[in-house]
């Protein structure tokens, strides 16, 4: 295992939370990934679903869990399946976890086969009054090909069509968006190899270096630090390119006077962070390139202060988006006949900033959790405004990572260049 795993005591912690939720005489049951093909023999690095491994810590295919809190029998209020090891697995593979390896990583004292599953379910399914069934309701998620989850949820209504079925993933949404210290931690792993990442590449940003040899040294760097590398596919744009909020084909030369656009965060552990920096190409910012970059700070600075425990997040886009006003009317981009005239659904601010300030942030780069709720202690987000010239050839974001705590919040790249001054120092090196 590349990464340092999380305490069994934190999944078990996961599961009984999870369980407190559940209505009596209530089973559910969890899936993990596929292993996604290619094409010929090929397939996809094996991701696992996030879900699964923040009730296991298991980072394996074919492994699914029942939760059965209220099972007459003890040993069946919480079973783990996993797939059998064997001697041709191994030579081929890598062995998979034993029944006792995978004991001591979840503190699941339950474990079977997963070729059991449908016998064992068969045996317990009777008792129950209610399914809880997984399923991706994510807001943003578009998902074009049949997941494990969802063949699992088709199997089990044919196969037990009397059962009423409930849904997991409210409760999954309200328990992940919250983070403990064994997950800040983790995070806090991802951000320092993202940040050790940003400072080797700031030592090679020229004139002339292409966009996809920056990817490869992040690359280089996550790779040697224990991450399995991206955590989201990279944004590697300069120049005009750094207007396109997606933009991730990353083939082009950086060229003298542009500012290059890096969003890229490292994964440590399935925890993802997520960095914006914006890096002067030649070393230097124009003029007119520190005044965007220092107005997209300011309302960094501003945003990352109104949020506290208690805030409204509805309240706090439009908040920021007056903040960004404020800065567009400084930069002559918008005037104040643009303000007075503008569409509540489509402010004056959003020609030059249309995205969203912030997100979850956890197992997920953009992570679970009830948008329609106050902010709470454990939440961990994204703070990244932006302003985006595509007539100056000029993109600018910053990005950190936040966690709120009682007293405010704690910026997990406190100590990371900002600056106009500390970005051009460190490029000068």
């Amino acid at each position: 295992m590349r990464y340092t795993a999380l305490s069994s005591t934190h999944y078990s912690n996961n599961r009984k939370r999870f369980a407190s939720r559940m209505e009596e005489k209530g089973l559910a049951i969890f899936t993990s990934n596929d292993i996604y093909p290619t094409s010929a023999d090929g397939t996809l690095p094996f991701k696992q679903h996030s879900d699964i491994f923040y009730l296991t810590g298991v980072d394996q295919e074919e492994t699914m869990l029942i939760l059965f809190p209220d099972a007459t029998n003890p040993a069946y209020r919480e079973m783990l399946f996993v797939r059998e090891t064997n001697d041709h697995i191994a030579v081929w593979e890598g062995a998979k976890l034993n029944k006792a390896q995978a004991k001591d990583r979840t503190g699941v004292t339950t474990i079977y086969w997963t070729s059991e599953f449908e016998k064992i379910l068969h045996t317990v399914i009777g008792e129950a009054a209610c399914v809880y069934l997984n399923s991706n309701e994510h807001s943003r998620a578009t998902i074009e090909v049949e997941t494990r989850e969802m063949r699992l949820s088709k199997w089990f209504r044919e196969k037990y069509p009397h059962h009423t079925i409930d849904r997991s993933a409210p409760i999954m949404h309200a328990l992940r968006a919250v983070k403990d210290e064994e997950e800040i931690a983790q995070i806090q792993k991802a951000v320092d190899i993202t940040h050790n990442g940003l400072l080797r590449v700031m030592k090679m940003i020229r004139p002339g270096v292409l966009e996809y040899v920056i990817e490869a040294e992040f690359a280089h760097e996550f790779l040697s630090s224990g991450s399995r590398g991206f955590g989201y596919t990279p944004i590697i744009a300069s120049g005009e390119s750094a207007c396109v909020l997606h933009y991730i084909d990353n083939d082009k030369p950086c060229k003298e006077g542009d500012v290059i656009l890096l969003d890229v965060g490292a994964e440590y552990g399935n925890y993802s962070a997520d960095m914006t920096r914006c890096l002067p190409v030649s070393g230097k910012f124009t003029e007119r390139q520190k005044d965007v970059y220092n107005a997209v700070l300011s309302v960094m600075k501003q945003a990352t202060a109104y949020l506290k425990p208690g805030v409204i997040m509805s309240e706090y886009h439009v908040a920021v988006g007056e903040m960004m006003t404020v800065e567009l009317l400084k930069l002559n981009l918008i005037s104040e006949e643009d303000v007075k005239n503008q569409s509540s659904s489509w402010p004056a601010y959003k020609k030059y900033f249309m995205h969203g300030t912030s997100h979850f942030l956890g197992l997920d780069v953009h992570d679970v959790g009830n948008w329609n709720k106050p902010i709470e202690v454990g939440n961990v987000f994204t703070v990244e405004p932006g302003i985006y010239i595509p007539e100056e050839n000029l993109g600018i974001r910053l990005e950190n990572n936040i966690v709120i705590t009682e007293n405010g919040n704690r910026d997990l790249f406190a100590n990371f260049p900002l600056e106009v001054e500390e970005i051009e120092a460190l490029c000068a090196k």
